[in-house]
Parts: structure tokens; sequence; C-alpha cells
């Protein structure tokens, strides 16, 4: 079977074909496909369409009469809880994504020829377990404030569209474990940095329960984050022939 580094017929570089590649070349320098529409034009154009759009959606009314009261007493604070709510959601759906990316992941690990170092089944499924179980706290955060979580906020709503690359990849039969763990490798730096962003929202409004419950949370996030690193890296430089780099200290579990 064919790697995706093995040479094959790949004919999408200009090189492979000269006479053609000029013929090319001459018919791009000859026409010219927006004729009479200059680049500040179409950018004037680009603003205007992005000053009058409406948002990708709003935020929902609270939920409960107890959510009503919360969100009530943020705004007496000065504060704005709709943020910290819209980014729950937000997370509440890549956790949600999270877990079948892994779920995917081990597919590839059980359809691929697993090189030395790359994840075990067990490797995969504790993480794939954590995740499920970020998307219950963050389910249980938005109840406790008196929120739906099944609504679709608008960041949830966006985040979505971002992460259907990162399905694509991991859904596709034609990629490998190790492109797929490039791809968890995006997801896991998303996670991180959208933990770290709870962690600081819920401590800012004075939320002290939710504060602890996050930080374990992105504990175990940095530790994904590492391990996909480690897996890479090892992958990588297995497949060019090459001594691994020895692991950083915080890439072991």
């Amino acid at each position: 079977m064919k790697k995706p580094t093995d040479i094959g017929p790949n004919r999408t570089g200009i090189g492979t074909s000269p006479i053609d590649s000029k013929r090319l070349v001459e018919a791009s320098e000859e026409l010219t496909p927006f004729e009479g529409v200059d680049g500040e034009e179409l950018e004037s154009e680009r603003v205007e369409w992005a000053s009058a759009a409406e948002p990708v959606g709003t935020m929902p009314p609270p939920a409960t009469l107890k959510g009503a009261a919360k969100t009530a007493v943020q705004l007496i604070k000065g504060n704005k809880p709709t943020i910290f709510l819209d980014k729950l959601g937000e997370r509440l759906a890549f956790e949600r994504t999270g877990t079948r990316l892994y779920e995917a992941l081990l597919i590839k690990l059980q359809a691929g020829t697993p090189h030395a170092g790359a994840p075990t089944r067990d490797d995969l499924e504790q993480i794939r377990d954590e995740e499920l179980r970020h998307f219950a706290i963050v389910r249980s955060a938005i109840e406790r404030l008196g929120a739906d979580p099944t609504a679709m906020t608008p960041c949830a709503d966006v985040n979505g569209v971002l992460a259907m690359g990162l399905v694509q990849v991991l859904s596709d039969p034609r990629t490998t474990l190790t492109q797929c763990l490039e791809a968890m490798l995006v997801a896991e730096l998303a996670d991180n940095d959208g933990w770290t962003m709870l962690v600081d929202l819920a401590d800012g409004l004075g939320f002290d329960d939710l504060t602890r419950e996050f930080r374990v949370a992105l504990q175990e996030e940095e530790t994904h984050l590492a391990r996909v690193r480690e897996w890479i890296t090892t992958a990588v430089e297995g497949q060019a022939g090459i001594a691994p780099t020895p692991p950083r200290p915080e890439a072991r579990p």
C-alpha cells in the first residue's frame, strides 16, 4: 500500500511539464480576470458588506428565574455575563466535537500500522473520556448559571464551522494516523486557549467553584497537548529515519 511520502503520479506542480507551464504563464499575463475592478474597490465593497451584516447569532434569554437573577446581579456589578455564557457554549460544542475526533482517531489507529512511540488505544481512550468529562463539566456549569445548554450560542456556531476541517481530516479514509495527529494538535491548541479563557472569566466574575473545576480541566488539556506533540515528533522523525528527540519533561503523562 502506498504511503503519502512515496513518490507517485503527482502532477500538481508546473515543473512536471515545462512546455505547458510556459503556455500557462503566458496566458495568465495576457488575461485579466477582473478587468476594470481594482483591489481597492473590492476591499471597499467587502468593508461595506461586513459593516452592514447582521451577527452570526445572538444570545438566548436566561432559561430559568434563577438564571435571570444571576444575570441581573452581574449586570449590577457592571459585568456582561452573556460573554461568559457565549464562551461556555463555545467550549461545550468544542468538547463534544473533541470527543468525536478522538473516536475517529481510534479508527485510524486500528486501521494503520502504528510506529514506535505511537499512542496506544488506552492512551486515546483516556483522552477521549476526559474530553467527554469536560463536556459534562461545561454543561453542568451552564445549567447552574440558569442557562440552556442546548442553545447554540454565536461563538459555538462559529466554532462549529472552524472544526469542520478537523472533522473532514479525521473522517477521510485516505489520511494517515500521523496526519490526523497533526489535526488533533490544532484542536488541542485551541482547546488549551479556550479553557484558559474560561478560567480567567470564571475567576474574574467571582465564580470560585467553576474556577476550580475549570483549572482541573485545563491541566488535563495541557497534558493532552503535550502528549499529541510528542506522538507527532516521534512519528515524523521515525519516518524520516533520524534519531528521536528526547521527550520534553512536560510531555510525559
